[in-house]
């Protein structure tokens, strides 16, 4: 990877894939050399050589995918589970900063936190399964664009139908959904910062709500840099792709124009 801008490195959320990224990488590509990147046993992704999949099989294959882009650091920013995998880069010493925005792995011990998100990412991915024939048709309509994607955005009826059948495509192709909500790994606490991070959790976040994870991650990285993303829900690019670039970029230390 050859460029004069600092790199940054995207990592989606579970069932997504590089494509979540597609209307805040053109806000963030005027300042860094953005590489927005699908995760392991994800649609376009690498296939997973083990099972059950487990986190650090992600993580090791994030990391490869920095070897072979010739990095041996950059600012990463994550959304939910690919927050996680961003923290856990970080603590192997791959991060200039990071940028983790609601991400996951941030649960009591024996996962009680988790399970609430758990069965409504579950439920999402049955309806989506359900209906995946009828969806052309459907999504057309701004309303059930909204109504169906209402756990993870708030105003999903904002992206194209295009985008809504991507991600339907990208769900139905990802092979470690069962493997990973029925994993109850979790982040490890972090009491001293080996990069400057930031936990950004939405105001709406329906998956993991800020009140009960948000308040977990504050707890085990207590000097990380806590903000609460107004009016966005658990998949904020969706909702605000403006407001997401302006706090990833602003972690990486590029000033907020006024």
């Amino acid at each position: 990877m050859i460029s004069d801008k600092p790199p940054l490195v995207l990592l989606h959320g579970i069932t997504m894939s590089a494509k979540a990224w597609q209307d805040v990488t053109p806000l963030l590509e005027p300042h860094r050399a953005v590489v927005a990147l699908t995760a392991l046993g994800h649609r376009g992704g690498a296939p997973v050589a083990r099972r059950p999949a487990r986190i650090s099989d992600l993580v090791d294959d994030a990391e490869r995918a920095l070897d072979a882009l010739g990095l041996e650091r950059a600012h990463l920013a994550g959304n939910s589970l690919g927050g996680w995998i961003a923290i856990e880069l970080a603590r192997r010493g791959r991060a200039d900063t990071v940028c983790a925005l609601s991400p996951a792995g941030f649960w009591e011990a024996g996962a009680t936190g988790q399970t609430a998100g758990v069965k409504k990412l579950r439920r999402m991915i049955a309806l989506t399964r359900l209906t995946h024939r009828m969806q052309p048709l459907a999504v057309h309509s701004r309303l059930v664009r909204r109504i169906g994607m209402r756990d993870i955005a708030r105003r999903a009826d904002r992206i194209t139908p295009a985008q809504v059948l991507d991600a339907a495509r990208d769900l139905l192709g990802c092979t470690v959904i069962d493997d990973l909500l029925g994993n109850h790994e979790q982040v490890a606490p972090l009491p001293e910062l080996p990069c400057p991070i930031t936990l950004a959790w939405s105001a709406y976040d329906a998956i993991l709500p800020v009140d009960v994870n948000g308040r977990i991650a504050r707890e085990r990285i207590p000097q990380a840099h806590f903000e609460i993303l107004p009016g966005v829900g658990h998949v904020p690019m969706i909702d605000d792709p403006a407001l997401v670039a302006a706090t990833i970029l602003a972690t990486t230390g590029v000033a907020a124009k006024g």
